[in-house]
């Protein structure tokens, strides 16, 4: 079985030793480098193309919000996990428009971590609750600039629906019947229709458009 590849960008080396120490003990995680500032990071990720990069967001220098943005631009395929000490609501969407699939705060237990590592590797979005809470309400209302859901067909809005229950291709697959590989070109039409990014946007677009009930 192929490991997943991780890299830490922190700048504070404790906390780097310790998400190290967890996760070596993970058959399936490999802790492949490690960083102390956004501008080493943006470039170990360069030449390392890690499948999931745990992000600080509060480092001297550029901050985990920008590191993320240049990050993806080095390495699109790498997928972010902010990992941060405080929701803070100024920084949460930034930082998912920045390309980062998921949100937590550093108090979360180690096992929920791991389980946050494998769920972006699968591209599935994990938030932490005060975080979601916090999404919830600033997105909630639909904006007037946004694309009109009508340019979807009934199978894409199924779709979209699904993804914004928080479920993964293979879920929607069996739940509609369709191969995963069909799921995946529905995805891919949702996003280019509508402009969006990534599954996280897709689930915030549906909350704004009262498409999937608040839970």
């Amino acid at each position: 079985m192929d490991k997943i590849n991780v890299m830490l960008i922190d700048d504070h080396r404790v906390v780097r030793q310790g998400l190290r120490d967890f996760l070596e003990l993970q058959g399936d995680i490999e802790v492949v480098g490690e960083a102390s500032s956004g501008e080493d990071g943006v470039q170990l990720a360069r030449e390392l193309l890690p499948d999931v990069v745990l992000m600080d967001l509060v480092m001297p220098g550029i901050d985990g919000v920008e590191t993320t943005r240049r990050l993806k631009g080095a390495s699109p395929s790498s997928k972010v996990i902010v990992l941060t000490s405080f929701a803070d609501d100024d920084k949460v969407f930034p930082a998912i428009k920045a390309g980062a699939i998921s949100y937590l705060l550093k108090d979360i237990s180690p096992e929920d971590l791991a389980h946050a590592i494998r769920a972006a590797q699968r591209n599935e979005a994990v938030l932490h609750p005060e975080v979601a809470a916090k999404l919830m309400q600033e997105f909630s209302a639909p904006r007037p600039n946004e694309a009109p859901v009508d340019q979807l067909t009934p199978r894409e809005m199924d779709v979209l629906r699904l993804v914004a229950k928080g479920m993964s291709n293979k879920e929607i697959a069996d739940k509609l019947v369709i191969s995963e590989k069909t799921v995946k070109t529905h995805l891919s039409n949702i996003l280019s229709k509508l402009h969006l990014a990534d599954r996280t946007q897709v689930a915030i677009y549906a909350l704004r458009q009262r498409l999937v009930p608040m839970e």
